[in-house]
């Protein structure tokens, strides 16, 4: 009885343990109930200390572009010109010849020193040579492009060296208001060229569209294409060394510089699409034409140093021929060659707007009938859009 007591007393002392704990246990709860709030409590400012920092951190980004949205719509727009959207062929072509327009009116209205041609290209092809180094040392590109594309770009560049050269000849012997007639057929040569060369279908709305523009310009210029005046030039001096075989001899001139820049837009368009670079085809034109046009300013003309003012002017122009050029390229590299070919047409258009608009004289018939046919046929351009097929 003893020994069967002695167990009922320890399970009676375990039952108590037992008791004792069920009773710490639920002190322990309360404890736990009466700690839980403190240790929540005390880990609060942690936790809130922690989000605070995270949520300070974290919306910088969307703050920050939102401010670039509002800043730089500017930058947003040319991003999406370049990007290669639907219309980024047909824009680029169409900023790049606001730009030569500008270039024009620069050098028309703010030409203060009278500067060699060639001198000028030589300035504007050295300003475009290192503009585009700078530009493909940024990005990381090669130089010289990729090697299977090295052959097209020396044909670009050694074909457009003809095309400018030629060019330059032709504003020396010819009426400017003649030689620039003739420029204008570059466009029509560069869709024929791409037909043949690059195998690219000519629709009916594109030779519709290219000779629509054509007779713009030639209405734009119907009265000054006479023996009696040249734009913007004194008539009786353009006209004294034009007269017999000469004259033809320069016009035959202007129209192999057309036929020539009709071939280099196309080796433009193959040479970008190659390398995947279209800077790389303005380089390799910079890069032969650079000391060719240094080596025909010290051949053929003597040489001018030009005041602060003139080379300030040649330094502006040659950013935007880099620019203007960069777009060229780009714009052939993504769309078919008719198509933006005809948007160049808008730099005439442009061109006579202004000078109707600056000059006091009322505009005639055929100013205005010619610019009306160049926007209705960019504009037609512009509407009907790209291709389908076109990759």
């Amino acid at each position: 009885m003893a020994a069967s007591a002695e167990p009922n007393r320890e399970d009676h002392a375990v039952e108590l343990i037992v008791c004792d704990e069920s009773a710490s246990a639920d002190g322990g709860t309360s404890v736990s109930e009466e700690i839980t709030p403190l240790l929540t409590q005390a880990m609060r400012p942690k936790i809130n200390i922690f989000s605070v920092s995270y949520s300070r951190r974290k919306p910088r980004e969307p703050v920050t572009k939102l401010l670039e949205s509002e800043i730089s719509p500017v930058t947003q727009f040319v991003q999406w010109v370049w990007s290669g959207s639907r219309y980024s062929g047909l824009l680029c072509m169409a900023l790049s010849s606001t730009l030569y327009f500008s270039m024009e009116v620069l050098s028309v209205a703010c030409s203060a020193q009278a500067i060699p041609l060639f001198e000028i290209a030589l300035t504007r092809c050295t300003i475009i040579l290192i503009l585009s180094i700078l530009w493909l040392r940024r990005s990381g590109q090669p130089i010289f492009g990729p090697a299977h594309a090295r052959k097209l770009l020396f044909s670009r560049a050694f074909v457009g060296c003809l095309s400018m050269f030629s060019f330059v000849y032709s504003i020396q012997m010819l009426p400017l208001s003649q030689a620039i007639v003739l420029s204008f057929t570059t466009p029509i040569m560069a869709s024929i060229v791409a037909r043949i060369m690059l195998h690219e279908k000519l629709k009916i709305s594109d030779i519709g569209g290219l000779a629509c523009s054509f007779f713009g310009v030639l209405f734009i210029f119907r009265q000054i294409l006479t023996p009696q005046g040249g734009l913007f030039t004194n008539g009786a001096t353009t006209n004294a060394n034009v007269k017999g075989s000469h004259h033809i001899l320069a016009v035959l001139v202007g129209l192999f510089s057309a036929m020539a820049g009709g071939i280099s837009y196309c080796l433009i368009k193959a040479g970008a699409k190659a390398s995947d670079q279209p800077i790389v085809t303005v380089l390799s034109f910079s890069i032969m034409a650079s000391p060719a046009a240094g080596l025909c300013s010290f051949a053929f003309e003597e040489f001018v140093m030009p005041g602060i003012y003139s080379m300030f002017l040649m330094v502006v122009l040659g950013v935007l021929a880099f620019l203007a050029e960069v777009l060229v390229a780009r714009g052939l590299q993504l769309e078919k060659t008719s198509k933006v070919a005809n948007v160049l047409y808008i730099e005439a258009a442009l061109a006579q707007l202004w000078h109707i608009g600056s000059s006091s004289m009322a505009p005639t018939f055929g100013q205005l009938i010619g610019c009306i046919l160049i926007v209705i046929s960019v504009c037609c351009t512009m509407y009907i859009g790209p291709d389908k097929d076109i990759e």
